[in-house]
């Protein structure tokens, strides 16, 4: 059902524009404005279940208008989409990705609308809340936070001759930048050196693939939505020089990407949605701490293990989900 109300809203969606929905405003529901910086799996995921969270305690269609909107990967074009909430008046916005939620927070801070975001890496380093555990102000959420070890310690387990790790990520987004930092400091502890390369379209990823993977053992690609929105790029461009790509997360292993242990963003965005209702029970957001997924989940793309010839351990698969 979600899926399908998603569609008809996306419908009427014009490219850079904002979506509106299609049906005329009841201003007996509830609005809710989602604004979400660019489509691919992990942020379609988090939207919907975002939405299934709100439908779980009580707030389903026939409570709830959403005003969905998608900046399409433009920074400039999250802050016409949150200044257009504000002017809307709704009842409580929630922003998906590290550039929508700081456009959000820039525009409501005087304003009387709770914000809950998603999908951000560093909260407090991108300056949406003071501190995890008391955010203050009228903006919390939850956190996409990578278990980096987790992954480099998978890493290290598979691939013991493996000395360089490539990291691919957009220049212009703030979280993958902290992620190339936590890399860098985890990459120390269990002896690997980063390669870095940043990059601004997906063209220039393209080209820099074709250098990078030349001087690496392993690729691994962080939470960023270039990255994210470029995997078939990625993945191809991998497999041609037969180098094994380690994902953040597990919507990466579905587009092609070896494996990861890491976080489910749909499960993110339903917990991000148990929170919304909360607020709009009445809870201020200036009393919920950000949350983050504790769980993760070992992932396995069989397809790509074959095409590269390798084994993985069969008690590692064991413990895992097997994408075949």
């Amino acid at each position: 059902m979600v899926g399908k109300r998603l569609m008809l809203l996306g419908i009427c969606t014009l490219f850079f524009s904002l979506i509106m929905g299609c049906t005329k405003e009841d201003e007996s529901k509830i609005k809710i404005g989602l604004t979400q910086f660019v489509s691919h799996e992990a942020l379609d995921s988090c939207r919907d279940g975002f939405i299934d969270g709100l439908e779980s305690e009580g707030f389903t269609e026939e409570e709830v208008q959403f005003v969905l909107s998608n900046a399409q990967g433009d920074v400039p074009t999250t802050s016409l989409i949150a200044n257009n909430l504000v002017d809307k008046n709704v009842d409580l916005i929630m922003a998906i990705a590290t550039p929508s939620a700081q456009a959000v927070k820039n525009v409501t801070e005087n304003a009387d609308i709770p914000v809950l975001f998603s999908a951000v890496t560093d909260p407090v380093q991108s300056g949406l809340v003071s501190s995890l555990a008391e955010p203050q102000g009228n903006i919390t959420g939850t956190s996409d936070k990578t278990p980096i070890d987790k992954q480099f310690t998978l890493i290290k387990e598979l691939f013991s001759d493996a000395k360089k790790i490539g990291f691919i990520y957009s220049l212009g987004e703030n979280n993958s930048v902290i992620q190339l930092d936590q890399a860098r400091e985890e990459a120390q502890k269990q002896g690997f050196t980063i390669v870095s390369q940043g990059v601004t379209t997906s063209s220039e990823l393209s080209d820099a693939l074709d250098v990078l993977l030349d001087d690496v053992d392993i690729l691994y690609t962080p939470t960023d939505n270039l990255v994210a929105s470029s995997m078939s790029i990625v993945i191809s461009k991998a497999l041609e020089k037969n180098i094994p790509v380690v994902g953040s997360e597990k919507a990466h292993v579905e587009s092609g990407a070896l494996l990861t242990e890491g976080i489910d963003y749909y499960e993110l965005g339903f917990q991000t949605g148990l929170m919304a209702a909360r607020i709009l029970n009445g809870e201020d957001p200036r009393n919920i701490p950000v949350e983050t997924l504790n769980e993760t989940e070992l992932v396995f793309n069989m397809n790509t293990a074959n095409a590269l010839g390798l084994t993985i351990p069969q008690e590692l698969l064991d413990q895992g989900t097997i994408i075949e």
